[in-house]
């Protein structure tokens, strides 16, 4: 019996993670959110780790919206950085192992080959530049307790994402315009839950850095024309434009595609490609 506390338990990727673990007899969940334990104070998180047994802790826990963090470092910093930094502490401090979850955007995007665990991290966004502070702070707090996972593109039928969003637009509208000169790979939040779930129950501890999403490159326009064929929307027309059509407060990345290399061979994991894993995640939404 294990005792699995998730941080962030509400968003795309911790709702992932409890569909997971949910029914598991050799597993103990403990989910929270915000209201349940402020990662960005330190006594609220001593309170929850004397109080409670935890033997592996998942932080999903991020400030990600990547616009409003370059009007508002600050507050980015304090939750992608000083607050990861106050887990990996209270992780070392009761022998417990990390999962970290952390973002392509640790990169600049200029690159033209996929991103290997070690690249040179040069994050040009304060998004970026606090998540990698916050990789930092748990490699150097938990160098053998812990795994980082660079994810991208994340997406599920909860929340907002661009899924979703394409979903509606592609109702309401007749035509709509998507960034062509952006290309990334998208990761389904189940393949990435259950990803994380097995590098929990394996049976060796391999801490480090790795990337996770699902297979394939593609750009944002050619994933929205498979989100419109999968999901039968024909009345929207979708026309390719660039970034510079779409001034954002913060750069995106040009290409941010992960190689899964080293976690495919650390863990023997197959990952799915991303238009399997869009077909599925498209099917619940339209079903639920």
């Amino acid at each position: 019996m294990k005792t699995i506390l998730i941080t962030g338990a509400n968003g795309q990727l911790g709702q992932e993670l409890q569909f997971c673990l949910q029914n598991r007899a050799d597993v103990t969940l403990l989910c929270t959110d915000v209201t349940e334990l402020d990662i960005t104070s330190q006594d609220a998180i001593d309170s929850y780790f004397e109080n409670h047994t935890v033997d592996v802790l998942i932080n999903c826990a991020a400030f990600t919206l990547v616009d409003k963090a370059e009007n508002d470092e600050q507050l980015a910093h304090r939750i992608n950085a000083d607050a990861v930094r106050l887990l990996a502490t209270a992780c070392q401090v009761h022998g417990v192992r990390m999962v970290h979850i952390s973002t392509d955007y640790v990169f600049d995007g200029y690159q033209n080959t996929p991103y290997v665990e070690t690249d040179e991290p040069h994050p040009v966004t304060a998004y970026g530049r606090t998540k990698f502070e916050g990789e930092m702070a748990v490699t150097g707090i938990l160098p053998n307790d812990a795994v980082i996972i660079r994810t991208a593109w994340l997406y599920s039928p909860h929340g907002k994402n661009f899924v979703k969003t394409m979903l509606s637009l592609g109702e309401a509208r007749h035509a709509i315009k998507v960034v062509v000169d952006q290309v990334g790979s998208p990761t389904y939040a189940l393949d990435l839950a259950q990803a994380i779930v097995d590098i929990v129950d394996h049976h060796e501890w391999h801490p480090g850095v790795y990337h996770f999403s699902n297979e394939g490159a593609i750009s944002w326009y050619d994933f929205t024309m498979s989100i419109f064929r999968i999901a039968g929307i024909k009345g929207c027309k979708v026309e390719p434009c660039r970034s510079e059509d779409f001034p954002t407060a913060a750069h995106r990345p040009a290409y941010s595609v992960l190689d899964k290399s080293k976690i495919k061979q650390t863990y023997g994991f197959t990952i799915p490609h991303w238009e399997a894993s869009l077909q599925h995640c498209i099917n619940l939404i339209i079903n639920q």
